[in-house]
């Protein structure tokens, strides 16, 4: 175990905060409920970056950026919307400071705005009302873009990535000519999402529809994907919403068809955040620090050489340099710790705790056997190689480790997810062993409002296509069709 780690067995909210702070991916900042992001940190999440924009651009989607200020007006065109972000909004009211009369800057006072603006909780409105200017007839869709940026939702309670006032995110915004086209990209992504999720990041995930209660406001309908972290909570890790067209109608936004007819286009809203970076932490990570996904770590393979004199120091620096090297015309990311400053020892857990997927060391005697000593950071095993084989092994082992990490986190899944029919076996699964709970459900808000009150487990997907069984509410013993799946949650 990593040196003055909480175990995540004893305390799993404060295992998980030392590990982003120990691992070096964020800190608190001088500024209440945000989060300054590290560079080894902010490293994962331009790898993140790098692979969505790439599937975005390959769906036909293109980048954009809007303001960061919303005029507060625009929230009142779309009521549910309004409703569902207004305990969270930062409003700007003034655009000037002055020096105060004891000293100090206070506000201008005669500097007020004529309209407040909001420090933009998602961008829909100042999105849709660029749209009305965009769209005249149907040659002008879909219209297809995405944006890379920051957004602002006022946390009470916060916690490094996984909800901050201030977060990074990217978000899809799409205009439609039919409902069947909205309702197709809206399909499209939330399954981007999940691709992602489960060939990169290495997390299972389940698709599913979001309750009327856990939508998103302003939305017809919410795609999601949810995830189970080791400690038995649910993660949304990305949602899709098919939009209607509520926010062309509050705009405005009509197009003129093939018959030459105005109407509303359909919308579409998606988007994940560096929540996902929170995702990767509590999904893979042990005792012993962060576990990376090969895919997505910065450094794949470090080596660490070690020696005790100037000499030995030269013969093994020259092969670990060759090796380097040849890693890098593979495309594998590499660094030579080389460092005099520091000792093996606390390199092996330097490098353990920050989740390098692979750690190579090469002494004296390696050299002269013309072998590496092979450590992998997902089941800690360590192994000896040639030095003719060690290229292709360690290739072999990328792959391995990609792998291994998701078959744990679905293996883990599945053990933690029960069949449950009896509301005390229902609140004992939740007080003892929390996972996902598939029960049935009589699909009334109000039912799904006393269970969360009770348990705080809620709806967290409804099935795309559930297994249609007659049954009873597992809380009103009133007639359903088919499971919903519960949880608690982040």
């Amino acid at each position: 175990m990593a040196k003055g780690l909480t175990k995540k067995e004893e305390n799993y909210s404060q295992w998980y905060n030392e590990i982003v702070i120990k691992a070096d991916l964020a800190e608190n900042s001088a500024v209440r409920g945000c989060m300054v992001i590290k560079p080894y940190g902010y490293s994962i999440w331009e790898k993140m970056q790098s692979v969505l924009d790439k599937m975005f651009k390959d769906t036909g989607h293109v980048n954009a950026y809007f303001p960061l200020f919303i005029p507060k007006s625009f929230f009142s065109k779309e009521a549910s919307h309004v409703e569902g972000f207004a305990k969270e909004c930062a409003v700007v009211t003034h655009y000037r400071l002055k020096n105060g009369k004891n000293g100090g800057i206070e506000v201008d006072e005669t500097a007020k705005l004529e309209e407040e603006l909001i420090v933009r909780p998602t961008s829909e409105t100042i999105i849709w009302n660029t749209y009305k200017n965009w769209i005249n007839s149907y040659r002008d869709l879909p219209l297809l873009i995405n944006q890379w940026a920051n957004v602002v939702r006022w946390e009470m309670r916060t916690r490094l990535f996984l909800r901050t006032a201030e977060f990074l995110w990217q978000e899809g915004h799409t205009a439609h000519a039919t409902r069947e086209e909205a309702i197709a990209e809206t399909e499209q992504m939330i399954n981007v999402y999940a691709k992602f999720a489960e060939e990169y990041l290495g997390l299972p995930v389940h698709i599913g529809t979001k309750s009327p209660n856990e939508r998103f406001a302003g939305a017809e309908e919410t795609y999601c994907i949810e995830a189970l972290m080791q400690d038995g909570k649910a993660l949304q890790a990305g949602t899709s919403h098919f939009l209607a067209q509520n926010f062309a109608k509050a705009f405005d936004v009509k197009f003129l068809n093939k018959e030459n007819k105005e109407e509303y286009v359909w919308a579409t809203s998606w988007g994940v955040s560096t929540r996902l970076m929170g995702a990767l932490v509590m999904a893979h990570s042990d005792n012993n620090g962060l576990v990376l996904p090969p895919k997505l770590a910065p450094i794949q393979v470090v080596i660490v050489p070690i020696y005790k004199s100037e000499e030995e120091f030269k013969l093994v620096s020259e092969r670990a340099e060759k090796l380097c090297n040849d890693l890098r015309e593979h495309n594998i990311s590499v660094k030579f710790d080389n460092r005099d400053s520091q000792r093996p020892g606390y390199k092996f857990a330097e490098w353990e705790l920050k989740g390098v997927p692979v750690r190579l060391a090469i002494g004296p005697k390696d050299y002269e056997n013309s072998t590496w000593e092979v450590a992998r950071r997902d089941t800690l095993e360590k192994s000896i190689v040639s030095n003719d084989e060690i290229l292709q092994h360690i290739k072999n082992l990328l792959d391995d480790i990609q792998k291994n990490i998701y078959k744990k986190a679905l293996d883990f899944r599945t053990d933690n997810t029960y069949k449950v029919d009896d509301w005390d076996e229902f609140k004992r699964i939740l007080e003892i062993s929390p996972g996902f709970i598939e029960a049935h459900w009589d699909g009334t808000p109000e039912t799904e409002e006393l269970i969360k009150n009770e348990t705080k487990a809620t709806i967290r997907f409804i099935p795309t296509n559930p297994e249609l069984e007659d049954g009873k509410c597992i809380y009103s013993g009133k007639p359903s069709k088919f499971r919903v799946i519960f949880a608690k949650s982040y």
